[in-house]
């Protein structure tokens, strides 16, 4: 069996789901279980091993291959270990299931796809007679990106220095320079209440907010639309979700949105803030803006020059970098000092799906990709 297709079936078989999604002390939450797999595998090829705590329970798993001399560079695998699910999953969604040429599984392309691909090229390069000379080979298996990207945030904050981060997420095999980011946002409406057999003695802020949605859902995502960015088209809103009122016969005196914000290179929270502010105020609304996110979600921008982006990109085949809707780790690295991109097997479309899957050819492929770049550093 191709030894990328029999690793990504071991590691579909060890559940991963991040904690946050489940009951507490559910078998299937946490990494750790994949983490010593991968741990085990490295071991046996003589690769230098570290954990680094994150949450009790749950730590990055560090993989590293070093050159036989001094490191003049240093290139980081960065895919996260953690799958989306909740508590009502089958066991069948942990049962690799091959149908064709799909690869049927929890995690099969979000992103043990990237993980199988990246471990397998590491190993390869490890065992090669071209093995590099001069530069390190970082494999970073992150935990709970799905949730608050908190394993990328403590790999930053530590201090990691790289030449380049190849973020795993299933792109098809495009190597991606820019992502959007990514803000949830509360906004909160205030009314006056009152019997509902006298609603003129209220008032009802529930119809203040549906005012405010169509608002937004209309002019304001038009508005956005007109801004353009060469690899991510334009911002977007999503109004996700509405609360208020407590029962029908009572006038509502508050009621609540939340609000997805996909951000381009260059808006920031506070800008988004008070362009939210304004819109509201020039058509004469008032609601209070509540930022949701535990920590910043930044857009990633990575400049296509860069000299091993523009290696990479040569590596894979493309002329010209893409961008994505999706927010990941990528933009938490960057931040940190680390020229990041994102590349991986697999379609975004059928990541968090009931039945999600991986095509094997792209992740032969990707193993392919990945090992020849690794074997063409000095």
């Amino acid at each position: 069996m191709n030894p990328s297709h029999k690793l990504l079936r071991e590691l579909i078989a060890i559940p991963s789901v991040n904690p946050a999604f489940l009951p507490p002390n559910d078998y299937r939450g946490g990494e750790q279980g994949l983490a010593d797999y991968l741990a085990v595998i490295a071991g046996k090829s003589g690769l230098e091993v570290e954990f680094q705590k994150v949450f009790p329970g749950r730590k990055n798993i560090l993989i590293r291959l070093l050159p036989e001399g001094t490191p003049k560079r240093r290139i980081v695998l960065a895919p996260h270990m953690d799958t989306v699910g909740d508590a009502a999953m089958p066991a069948s969604m942990f049962q690799p299931t091959l149908k064709g040429n799909r690869l049927h599984g929890r995690g099969a392309c979000d992103t043990k796809g990237s993980i199988a691909a990246m471990v397998t090229a590491l190993l390869e390069a490890s065992r090669s007679s071209e093995r590099p000379k001069a530069t390190e080979i970082l494999f970073a298996g992150l935990v709970d990106e799905e949730h608050g990207q908190c394993g990328s945030r403590a790999l930053a904050a530590r201090g990691l220095k790289a030449d380049l981060a190849i973020v795993g997420e299933p792109t098809l095999l495009k190597v991606v320079t820019a992502h959007k980011g990514d803000l949830w946002l509360r906004l909160e409406t205030r009314g006056k209440s009152a019997h509902g057999a006298r609603p003129e003695l209220g008032r009802n802020a529930v119809h203040a907010m549906s005012r405010i949605v169509d608002l937004l859902e209309t002019e304001y995502a038009a508005q956005l639309r007109r801004r353009r960015h060469p690899l991510l088209a334009h911002p977007t809103i999503n109004v996700g979700a509405i609360i208020g009122g407590t029962q029908p016969n009572i006038v509502p005196d508050r009621c609540s949105i939340e609000i997805d914000r996909r951000t381009l290179p260059g808006e920031t929270e506070t800008s988004v803030g008070r362009e939210l502010k304004a819109f509201l105020r020039k058509r004469r609304h008032e609601a209070r803006l509540i930022n949701t996110k535990a920590a910043p979600c930044w857009p990633l921008e990575t400049s296509p020059s860069k000299p091993l982006v523009r290696e990479f990109v040569r590596a894979v085949g493309q002329t010209k970098p893409f961008g994505v809707d999706f927010f990941c780790d990528a933009a938490i690295l960057a931040e940190g000092g680390v020229p990041s991109i994102v590349f991986g097997p697999g379609s975004i479309a059928q990541a968090h799906t009931a039945d999600e899957w991986i095509s094997l050819p792209s992740l032969e492929r990707a193993t392919q990709l990945l090992t020849r770049f690794l074997l063409s550093q000095p």
